[in-house]
């Protein structure tokens, strides 16, 4: 291939890719849904090789998508990154912190609250991501990602170790006195973690109970909290999502260690301007 596609296809492969979604693409680079679909198909038609799978409700990236998207989200990061080391930070440009909606809510908010009332002038702008995917390179000068810190190219601050255990309301809690008496009751599962209900249940030594019960999946820990706020069920979450709640308690005091973990994060190569060093250095001191 004698030249590299035009940068307008290649932003409109990042995007999409990122998001599994022409029209979420289109709205966040302000063009429609069908041109997104233009430039990936003569994106794809340049490279002679298909990079989405099309479902009748969503995308899937093809092999040859996942591969190649690592290389274009660090070609995009140098870009940003060259441009802030000759040109300069924008003036008034805010700090873009990005993080799962229940880290946000559970761990980040009260922080961020300290943290407007000490440096008032400071702007902050909250990026939400739910997937290790959506944690992109675009614009994000601190993230708070869940993961085993594999990650290359970042500076990484742990917010320490995790540990998981039921949550449920109080009058729930109050007919649970062992985890025998789980039998019968929804568990709500949230997808992606390392530890999960089995995980838990072989500690409690009641492995054999998860036939016992029903169970309700989600792809977010929001809606399992929220749901088990409501009486929908039993959750399994964080011990440290449970700091800022009243609504749920927990039943068992047995909890299940996990390998994987929150984590302050930033690009080890970009440039830090003052604003986001502040706000670095805050999240670091309330860890």
């Amino acid at each position: 291939m004698s030249a590299l596609p035009p940068l307008l296809w290649l932003q409109a492969f990042e995007s999409a890719a990122r998001t599994l979604s022409f029209t979420a693409a289109g709205n966040e680079l302000g063009v429609t849904q069908a041109a997104i679909s233009q430039r990936i198909r003569l994106l794809e038609d340049r490279l002679g090789q298909k990079l989405f799978v099309r479902h009748a409700r969503s995308l899937t990236l093809t092999p040859a998508g996942q591969a190649w998207l690592p290389s274009i989200h660090d070609a995009f990061a140098r870009i940003s990154e060259g441009t802030s080391e000759v040109f300069g930070m924008t003036p008034e440009q805010p700090v873009t912190v990005r993080a799962t909606p229940v880290i946000q809510q559970a761990w980040l908010a009260p922080r961020l609250i300290q943290l407007h009332h000490r440096h008032p002038r400071l702007l902050l702008r909250l990026v939400s991501a739910i997937w290790p995917d959506d944690f992109g390179p675009e614009g994000a000068d601190i993230e708070i990602r869940y993961g085993r810190g594999d990650w290359s190219g970042v500076e990484m601050s742990p917010l320490g170790d995790e540990q998981l255990l039921p949550v449920c309301t109080p009058a729930i809690a109050a007919t649970l006195r062992t985890p025998g008496d789980l039998a019968g009751h929804t568990l709500l599962h949230a997808v992606g973690f390392g530890v999960g209900w089995p995980g838990w249940l072989q500690t409690a030594g009641v492995s054999h109970l998860e036939a016992q019960c029903h169970a309700l999946t989600c792809d977010n820990q929001v809606m399992t909290l929220a749901l088990a706020s409501q009486g929908g069920g039993i959750a399994l979450t964080h011990c440290r999502l449970l700091e800022q709640r009243d609504d749920l308690v927990a039943p068992f005091s047995i909890s299940v260690p996990s390998e994987e973990r929150f984590w302050l994060v930033r690009p080890s190569r970009r440039q830090v301007s003052e604003d986001a060093e502040t706000v670095w250095q805050w999240l670091q001191a309330a860890i």
